[in-house]
C-alpha cells in the first residue's frame, strides 16, 4: 500500500483521535485478516491482537503512517457513501 502523500498526517480526521481509536475502527471495519492483506505487517497476521499491534505501531513510523492513511481513506469513503445514499434517498434525513 502506498501512501498518497504527507497531507493525510494533517488530515482533520486524525485530530483528537488516538492510535487506539484508529485501530478500533479498522479492526471493526475490516478485521485482522483483511487488515493483514491490506497492510503487510506481522502484528496483523501472526497472533493478532490490538495490544501487540499498538505496541508495534507506536514504535514503527512507516507502519503507523500506513494505518493512519487507511483510517483517513476509510472515513472518507464512508462519508462519500453516506452522502451518495442521502442524495439517492432524500427522505431518509
Amino acid at each position: 500500500m502506498e501512501i498518497e502523500n504527507d497531507r493525510n498526517l494533517n488530515a482533520p480526521e486524525l485530530h483528537g483521535v488516538s492510535l487506539s481509536q484508529v485501530l478500533d475502527l479498522l479492526i471493526e471495519e475490516y478485521g485482522f485478516e483483511q487488515l493483514s492483506e491490506m497492510i503487510r505487517i506481522n502484528c496483523f497476521k501472526s497472533y493478532p491482537s490490538k495490544e501487540s499491534s499498538l505496541k508495534f505501531l507506536r514504535k514503527t513510523q512507516w507502519a503507523r503512517l500506513q494505518v493512519q492513511w487507511l483510517y483517513v481513506r476509510t472515513l472518507r469513503e464512508k462519508k462519500k457513501a453516506q452522502k451518495a445514499n442521502k442524495d439517492e434517498n432524500p427522505l431518509l434525513d
